[in-house]
């Protein structure tokens, strides 16, 4: 699941610390009232708590929620520490987060806006 990304429109990182004993429906309340946001569409929302080796995920399905739990057995994820702030990914942002590296890649090559030339 957390590699099959296909089925999912956007990506977000409430950064900061989480209380993972939320359950989904605690999560959901996080995602509406304070990042006023809709957990009822196709989105992945990630939350991680303050030992930052583990997460849980939070995914709308047609017929309910979906809520995954990582640990890892080693390491940890390199969270984004803004607390209170909820933050779009990309997928190859979610992909560098997964293997450990940092969201914010200084020197991965950045996509550049291509005006057109006349």
């Amino acid at each position: 699941m957390l590699t099959d990304l296909s089925s999912v429109s956007h990506i977000y990182i409430a950064c900061g610390r989480t209380d993972l004993r939320k359950s989904i429906d605690g999560l959901a309340a996080i995602v509406q009232e304070n990042f006023k946001m809709n957990p009822f569409q196709r989105t992945l929302f990630l939350f991680s708590g303050r030992r930052k080796d583990r997460l849980k995920a939070l995914l709308w399905e047609e017929d309910g929620f979906v809520l995954l739990y990582k640990r890892l057995e080693n390491g940890r994820l390199q969270w984004p520490a803004s607390a209170g702030e909820i933050r779009a990914l990309s997928t190859q942002q979610f992909r560098w987060l997964m293997e450990g590296l940092a969201v914010d890649q200084p020197k991965a090559v950045k996509k550049i806006a291509v005006t057109a030339c006349v």
